[in-house]
C-alpha cells in the first residue's frame, strides 16, 4: 500500500500536529472518555472479551459490532476495515488496534483509533447507529496543486459521486477516479461504518466533503476522517483493485 507524508489537523484540539505517517502506524487516536476502569473490574473483563469478539468477527465481513456485559459494566465496540483490505490484513489491523488503544488510552472506558486499514472504537455508552461528530480529524498532503481553482471543484464532484454510490452500497463503501487531463487522474474513496442508516451515511459523507476546504484547499491529497465515515482523495491510486 502506498503512503505519503501528511499533516494531521485535529478538530478536537483545534491545533496543528505535524508528523510523518507510516503505513503500519496509527493515523490518530482519541481517549474520549473521562471514566476509568481497573484491569480486574467487570468492565475490564467485558472489554477484553469484546476485543476478542471483534478480532474474530470483523475480518470476514470487514465490519462488526458487539456488546459484552450488562448495565454500567457493558462494553460496546465496533471495527471497520477499509473496503479493499484483505481478511488477513483486516484481522491484523483490528488486533493491533486493540493492543495500541490499551497502551495509548490505558484504563479509559471510551477510545477510538484509526489506521489506513481500519478503525476501532469502544465505549461504556451505546453509540451504535449514531453519527459520531466529535471524534474527527483532517489529513492533507504537503504539496499544492498548480491550479486550485479548477482542481477543487473536481475533488468535490468526484467525492460527491462516491458519496451517492457508497450510501447505496450494502457495504457503505465506494472508490473511483476522474480524468483530470490526458495524463493524470484524481482518485477518491468514501466509506461509512455499517451501523448507520443509509441516509445517515450520506449525511455523514456529505458533511465530511463540505469540510475539505477547511483543511485541504488546493492540496494534492486530503482526508476527513471520523468515527462514522471518511472521505479521501489523492493524485495516485491508494486502494487495491
Amino acid at each position: 500500500m502506498l503512503c505519503s507524508k501528511y499533516f494531521s489537523v485535529s478538530f478536537l484540539l483545534f491545533s496543528l500536529s505535524l508528523h510523518a505517517v507510516n503505513c503500519a502506524d496509527p493515523l490518530y487516536h482519541v481517549c474520549f472518555s473521562e471514566e476509568n476502569y481497573t484491569a480486574d473490574s467487570p468492565y475490564g473483563t467485558n472489554l477484553n472479551g469484546l476485543l476478542n469478539l471483534l478480532s474474530s468477527k470483523v475480518p470476514s465481513e470487514g465490519f462488526g459490532l458487539n456488546s459484552t456485559g450488562q448495565g454500567q459494566a457493558q462494553a460496546n465496540g465496533l471495527a471497520l476495515c477499509r473496503g479493499d483490505v484483505s481478511e488477513t490484513d483486516c484481522e491484523t489491523c483490528v488486533i493491533d488496534a486493540g493492543k495500541d488503544l490499551g497502551d495509548r488510552c490505558p484504563y479509559k472506558k471510551g477510545a477510538i483509533i484509526w489506521y489506513d486499514n481500519c478503525l476501532l472504537k469502544y465505549s461504556n455508552i451505546d453509540f451504535f447507529g449514531e453519527i459520531d461528530n466529535e471524534n474527527k480529524f483532517y489529513m492533507l498532503n504537503v504539496e499544492d496543486v498548480e491550479n486550485p481553482t479548477s482542481f477543487n471543484p473536481e475533488v468535490k464532484d468526484l467525492l460527491s459521486r462516491l458519496s451517492n454510490e457508497a450510501y447505496a452500497n450494502p457495504k457503505f463503501y465506494a472508490t473511483g477516479d476522474l480524468n483530470l487531463d490526458s495524463s493524470s487522474k484524481l482518485y477518491g474513496l468514501a466509506q461509512c461504518t455499517r451501523d448507520l442508516s443509509g441516509l445517515d451515511c450520506k449525511n455523514c459523507l456529505d458533511t465530511a466533503i463540505s469540510e475539505l476546504p477547511n483543511c485541504c484547499d488546493g492540496k494534492r491529497g486530503g482526508r476527513v476522517v471520523g468515527g462514522s465515515c471518511n472521505v479521501r482523495y489523492e493524485l495516485y491510486p491508494f486502494v487495491d483493485a
